[in-house]
């Protein structure tokens, strides 16, 4: 069948005519006048701002230690690294990830060892998890995808068995909760991302949360050269020049100017969610009928963060591929995107560990049907209304 439909919607609903972007910030007055606050004081490296918004993060998760970072990526590598892990070492995780999350691992001279999904919820399979572990295992690096929580139980009992540390990769799930448990709260370390499109954002950046004091201090050590002081500390009042390079230490630091942003972005983190959950309402009810569609489902044992809203094609009912499918919702001035290509694929990975088309077969499952509706804070009820009508136009007119 044809896949160049009327571009009006479905009940005559007009096309949109200006683009609509995929996940931009939400950002607001506070954070600019707290930006301006720290470019007019003289400081805008890591300092107070940073401390505070350290401060509220913890809080706000209900871990006692909070470690800002200029990125999810320099918590995971660090975290690895605070946790000895090296060469010689296996950590396990899931293909169905940005590279990040394996890159850290080869950067902490460790192997990773991928564990393949469910269909579900697009997580990685404590089964799975479980049949990959060898006597070389020293972590499991579980991601919560799209910001639904893992099966934490199961992983964190696996773990407890082979005395593995257990690495959340939470990069989409501030504000996420497993069975009453807010997520940062249930393992050695987790690790939170700020990038620009994330749910709550600092331009870019990262924040590891955990209960150990050890972990936290030399996180925040190897983070800034491995110095016994950072700058704030030696020149703030009292404080003195003084200072020692106690291990190798990397540049990792987050700012003030973007601990500024931050602070207020998570004030306003319930807020964003909630706007995002009534989108994703919205959605539901405006999609749910599709058979050529499935629609990403709730957690049941705790809270989604919603960061992204994933959607799977039917190859079976629709006669245009994924890719057709996303530019012909370009056409209709609306940008989709792809969460993910499975990592496994990828020809670093396929030429340097050997990976092959075959291996992880829910993960390609999932990577040739996937698309990213957009879902973001600053979404109208009439921007969702748009998506919603552009999806609805082109399957109508391109079901086998």
């Amino acid at each position: 069948m044809p896949d160049s439909a009327d571009p009006r919607a479905p009940q005559g609903r007009p096309a949109r005519r200006e683009p609509l972007p995929f996940s931009p910030p939400d950002i607001g007055q506070a954070e600019i006048d707290e930006v301006v606050d720290s470019l007019r004081s003289g400081w805008i490296t890591t300092g107070h701002k940073v401390k505070r918004f350290e401060a509220d993060f913890a809080a706000y998760v209900g871990c006692p230690h909070a470690v800002a970072l200029n990125s999810a990526t320099a918590g995971l590598f660090l975290g690895l690294k605070a946790l000895g892990i090296g060469p010689g070492d296996e950590v396990i995780t899931t293909p169905y990830t940005f590279a990040a999350t394996i890159n850290v691992i080869l950067h902490a001279g460790a192997t990773p060892v991928l564990a393949d999904v469910r269909r579900e919820d697009f997580n990685i399979d404590p089964a799975a998890v479980a049949a990959a572990v060898t006597p070389r295992t020293r972590a499991v690096i579980p991601v919560h995808f799209a910001g639904r929580p893992c099966d934490m139980d199961a992983i964190g009992a696996l773990a407890a068995r082979h005395g593995l540390a257990v690495v959340e990769d939470a990069a989409h799930a501030i504000g996420a909760e497993h069975r009453g448990r807010r997520i940062g709260t249930l393992s050695a370390l987790t690790v939170f991302s700020l990038h620009a499109v994330k749910n709550v954002t600092t331009a870019e950046g990262g924040m590891v949360c955990t209960a150990d004091q050890g972990l936290a201090d030399r996180i925040r050590v190897m983070a800034l050269h491995g110095m016994n002081k950072d700058a704030w500390k030696r020149f703030a009042t009292g404080g003195t020049w003084r200072y020692d390079i106690v291990e190798l230490g990397y540049k990792h630091n987050m700012t003030d100017l973007q601990a500024a942003i931050g602070i207020h972005q998570l004030a306003k983190v319930e807020r964003f969610r909630e706007r995002r959950l009534a989108i994703v309402r919205r959605y539901r009810a405006g999609l749910g009928d599709l058979p050529q569609l499935t629609l990403p489902g709730d957690t049941a044992d705790g809270r989604h963060a919603w960061h992204l809203f994933p959607v799977l094609l039917d190859p079976d009912r629709l006669a245009v591929d994924r890719d057709r499918f996303i530019g012909l919702l370009a056409e209709r001035n609306i940008t989709a995107n792809v969460h993910y290509i499975a990592a496994h694929l990828f020809s670093y990975y396929r030429d340097v560990h050997g990976y092959q088309p075959g291996d992880f077969p829910v993960a390609e499952w999932l990577s040739d049907r996937e698309v990213t509706l957009p879902l973001y804070t600053r979404l109208t009820d009439d921007d969702v209304d748009d998506v919603i009508a552009a999806v609805r136009g082109i399957i109508t007119a391109n079901t086998r």
